[in-house]
């Protein structure tokens, strides 16, 4: 399985439309993604403005799948609106 943590940060005053807007994006994944396993979105404690995803697929056909659908390229304008900067991509290989 491959897993991706991803650091996005809102814009000041802009967090209640991000997680709208994400929460929307989420229920897509969740609904039409048989390879992903876990897209879940958390805010930081700390942080102001901070969140981090993680995602965990299947394979990598998952992953590319996810990449490739519909409801995540028309969520890329408007989630690009309301972030501070380019997300932070880790990704990884799922143990066990």
């Amino acid at each position: 399985m491959i897993a991706i943590i991803a650091t996005l940060r809102a814009k000041p005053d802009k967090g209640e439309e991000f997680e709208r807007l994400f929460t929307q994006l989420a229920a897509q994944v969740r609904a039409n993604e048989s390879g992903n396993v876990i897209y879940q979105l958390s805010r930081s404690r700390t942080e102001p403005n901070t969140y981090k995803v993680l995602e965990i697929y299947r394979d990598e056909a998952a992953l590319e799948a996810h990449r490739a659908s519909e409801h995540f390229r028309s969520a890329g304008p408007g989630l690009g609106g309301v972030l501070d900067g380019r997300p932070e991509i880790e990704m990884l290989d799922a143990i066990g």
